[in-house]
């Protein structure tokens, strides 16, 4: 159901139950689950997260749940959540390539994810109303804050879903490109990302994470950047990055911690 391969820094984590249109099961959580502690163990430099078939991830899979004794709530807060938390905590960037559905859970792992390039295919929105059920996974969240209320109930109220190109023009996701190009277009990036200043990348996430979580104020956020940078200072690749500039070549970053590790 989900696979791990990891090559020269980079890992890449896949939904692979296509039939199902890769819905998750609390197996499939728990395997997921498995997938990010064992890249962030092997110390990858980035992660790309994707799903096999025509869609991501269609979000719960409900093909043998019984209405009557679902315990959704125990599914969302001790099986899902934690898993999304672990994705968004994963220490070095994480992008994910996303087609057709990504709904529900689907739509909570993009929400996890740094960087999130969509197919113009993809399908997002809230059609759970059909079910008798409610967005979860963040999904309120993330439209109130680049919707707006209005956007936001209007999607789950009629059901109606979104194109990958409608999301990426309203500010949910990252880009949209045709959905043939998708994945060599995320892996080109992903593995720029894992040749670059990892820690650079690590110190921008960890600043945008305060922005988004913790609603930093302005100037607050601006002396944790000025003591970001100062700890950037004594990194290898600050020392290396200056150097190439200096030299005019390409920099050829490690990503280790301090200079000389």
């Amino acid at each position: 159901m989900i696979t791990l391969t990891i090559d020269d820094d980079v890992a890449e984590v896949v939904l692979d139950a296509p039939g199902k249109l890769n819905s998750l099961d609390e197996s499939a959580l728990a395997e997921l689950d498995d997938a990010y502690v064992r890249a962030e163990a092997a110390g990858v430099r980035a992660l790309l997260l994707r799903g096999e078939g025509r869609a991501f991830c269609a979000g719960r899979d409900i093909s043998a749940v019984k209405p009557e004794t679902d315990d959704a709530l125990g599914y969302l807060r001790d099986r899902v959540t934690p898993v999304l938390q672990r994705m968004a905590a994963f220490p070095a960037p994480t992008f994910a390539a996303a087609q057709g559905a990504c709904l529900g859970v689907g739509l909570g792992l993009l929400i996890a994810t740094d960087v999130v390039y969509v197919a113009d295919n993809a399908k997002i929105g809230s059609p759970f109303a059909n079910l008798g059920a409610t967005l979860d996974s963040g999904g309120h969240a993330l439209f109130f804050e680049r919707l707006g209320a209005h956007r936001t109930l209007d999607l789950i109220y009629t059901a109606e879903l979104m194109s990958g190109a409608d999301a990426v023009a309203s500010g949910l996701f990252s880009r949209a490109v045709p959905a043939e190009e998708l994945l060599p277009f995320t892996r080109e990036r992903v593995e720029k990302a894992a040749r670059g200043a990892t820690n650079t990348f690590r110190a921008s996430k960890r600043l945008v994470t305060e922005l988004r979580d913790e609603r930093v104020a302005f100037w607050a956020s601006v002396a944790h950047e000025n003591e970001a940078q100062g700890d950037l200072c004594l990194t290898e690749d600050y020392r290396e990055g200056f150097a190439a500039f200096q030299e005019k070549r390409a920099p050829k970053f490690t990503g280790h911690a301090t200079a000389g590790d």
